[in-house]
């Protein structure tokens, strides 16, 4: 009786304490989003005319509806010095076509393609990018991921926070204003949750970037090894920003987010999306058997059950009451990172939240229940460390 007395005066404490951090968690990423993102700086850190050469990588493979139209942007940006690197792995990949096109209708914008790709590891994104990497010859280097959207000054934004002691700047990532329910719950998750998660760990110093959009510098990247020493590796946004971290470099967030503008996009698409992640960050950080209880309704059970314990307050009504508060505040932060209007009614968020927050730990435990991924063209097995082996078809 003791034991379970003892056991349940710590699970309060707990619910006590979860309810001190996700609530702080909550007020940072909102009190960030509004000061930081969507803000033009007053003071131009860097003349113009003088901001260093940036060459671009940018994986492709496949094409999409919205392919042509997001990498138009990046041939319009309003930089003074930098190269696009268009690398596809496959010669009859229909990308060679569209990536043609853009060559010819821009003959003034240095841009090279790159085809076939070099073997060096497992990793197919780096494979495709090594050829590129090789021949990029500035000293900044831009991965990008081909559904990305950018605005004219997007490149100027990410090199002026690219400071003395800064070694990589990466964008916030969020999804552009499309047609759908799916759609809906992408900018759900992308306004709410992820990027609570996203804000939060870098405020505190935790090193948390995504490789959707990173400008990294390449001579520090070339003493960790060059993208090579990152093919082992499925999660390499990980690891490069490690390595980066590791020699003592700092990071910085963009005022502007890495939009997201897929053309191709479903509820499946989506839900298959968040089970691979899970399993990345389980196999790399085991913290993450943690992540269950950072999402609303099972962090209020624990928190009302501590309170009904503690306080002998009501628990379902304590329930009931921070979820309300939650989605209050997630709706707050979500208009921030918009930056604007919204797309979608309150109606659509009410619905397209509470299915998201649903899904979150039946998402949790597909991850736990098969260690394997499927992305790109090939299926992986993970080991613990985030090291992982190709499964060949026998």
């Amino acid at each position: 009786m003791v034991l379970l007395d003892l056991a349940l005066q710590g699970l309060s404490v707990f619910g006590f304490i979860l309810f001190l951090v996700l609530w702080l968690m909550h007020f940072m990423s909102i009190i960030y989003v509004r000061l930081h993102l969507h803000k033009k700086r007053s003071e131009v850190k860097q003349p113009f005319g003088q901001l260093a050469g940036v060459s671009l990588l940018k994986p492709l493979k496949g094409v999409d509806p919205n392919l042509i139209s997001n990498l138009e942007t990046f041939f319009t940006l309003d930089y003074p010095k930098y190269e696009i690197l268009l690398c596809i792995q496959d010669q009859d990949d229909p990308a060679v076509d569209v990536c043609k096109k853009l060559l010819g209708k821009y003959p003034n914008v240095d841009a090279r393609l790159f085809i076939g790709g070099k073997k060096v590891g497992i990793n197919p994104k780096i494979n495709n990018l090594m050829p590129g990497y090789e021949g990029a010859k500035y000293g900044l280097v831009w991965i990008c991921d081909s559904g990305i959207r950018v605005k004219p000054d997007t490149l100027t934004d990410m090199t002026n926070q690219m400071t003395e002691k800064v070694g990589l700047v990466h964008g916030l990532p969020y999804v552009a204003d499309r047609q759908g329910f799916a759609a809906t719950l992408e900018q759900v998750y992308f306004g709410t949750s992820h990027p609570r998660s996203y804000i939060s760990a870098n405020v505190t110093g935790i090193k948390c970037v995504t490789g959707m959009s990173c400008l990294m510098r390449k001579d520090v990247l070339d003493q960790a090894g060059g993208l090579v020493a990152f093919a082992q590796y499925i999660a390499e946004d990980y690891f490069m920003a490690k390595a980066i971290a590791d020699r003592g470099w700092k990071f910085s967030m963009a005022t502007q987010v890495a939009m997201q503008n897929s053309g191709s996009y479903s509820i499946g698409q989506f839900q298959s999306r968040m089970i691979r992640w899970t399993k990345l960050r389980i196999n790399m950080l085991p913290g993450t058997v943690l992540e269950p209880v950072s999402e609303c309704f099972l962090a209020s059970l624990i928190i009302g059950w501590a309170a009904h314990y503690m306080l002998r307050w009501d628990m379902m009504v304590f329930f009931m009451c921070h979820c309300l508060a939650w989605f209050i505040s997630d709706y707050i932060q979500l208009t921030g990172v918009q930056g604007g209007p919204l797309c979608f009614s309150k109606l659509d968020f009410a619905v397209a939240w509470f299915i998201r927050e649903s899904m979150a730990v039946q998402i949790f435990l597909s991850a736990l229940w098969d260690p394997t991924i499927s992305w790109r063209t090939g299926r992986y097995r993970l080991r613990c460390g985030g090291t992982a082996e190709e499964i060949l078809d026998v």
